[in-house]
């Protein structure tokens, strides 16, 4: 009788092992699952995770040295290829000894922003310039920098209107604009159309 009982424990025992395994095995595969997709977003991090860190840095870098570049330049990216500088228009500075360039390239930029080469090309009324000329003097007294703007079709060198960027306070001039505002004053920067 001692044989069978000493039997019957084994296979109990032998039971509560085989359902301690059981549940290990459950449990192991419980943790596999629910870490499984911790697993894969650190895969995606040390695989795409280089990646994003070049994208980004890229980025920057190029937002830094497209802003350090002309106007020139910055008008052209800004426009289409549709117009292309020498052929469709000219740019001439005549500011040495008068106004450095980084000043006149930020009041131009900040007098007309958002325009671009296609808009001054544009002959369209609703949509464009209709510019033929564009001619910035530099009033060193006020601190102004007045645009004289010629309109396709322009005769005898009149303007067809103009406007003045305040520099010391950065903004457009409110006041009224007179001949004495830039007549006698240094031509800084011309902009032309050539293309008919």
């Amino acid at each position: 009788m001692n044989v069978t009982i000493n039997r019957q424990a084994r296979d109990v025992m032998a039971d509560k092992d085989e359902l301690l395994e059981q549940v290990k095995s459950e449990k192991s595969v419980k943790n596999k699952i629910l870490s499984l997709p911790f697993l894969i977003i650190g895969f995606l991090v040390i695989v795409f995770g280089p990646f994003m860190l070049y994208a980004m840095t890229h980025q920057h870098v190029t937002n830094n040295s497209s802003s350090s570049q002309t106007s020139t330049t910055t008008k052209t990216k800004r426009s289409s290829s549709k117009y292309v500088a020498g052929k469709d228009y000219k740019i001439t500075y005549s500011n040495q000894g008068v106004i450095d360039k980084a000043t006149l390239d930020k009041g131009l930029r900040a007098s007309a922003p958002g325009e671009g080469i296609d808009y001054l090309m544009d002959t369209n009324k609703d949509t464009g310039a209709n510019m033929a000329k564009i001619e910035v003097y530099y009033n060193k007294d006020k601190n102004l920098l007045v645009e004289r703007l010629f309109e396709n079709g322009y005769k005898d060198d009149e303007d067809t209107h103009y406007v003045a960027y305040d520099l010391k306070n950065q903004e457009m001039f409110k006041g009224s604009l007179y001949g004495s505002e830039y007549l006698n004053q240094p031509l800084v920067y011309k902009w032309e159309k050539l293309t008919k």
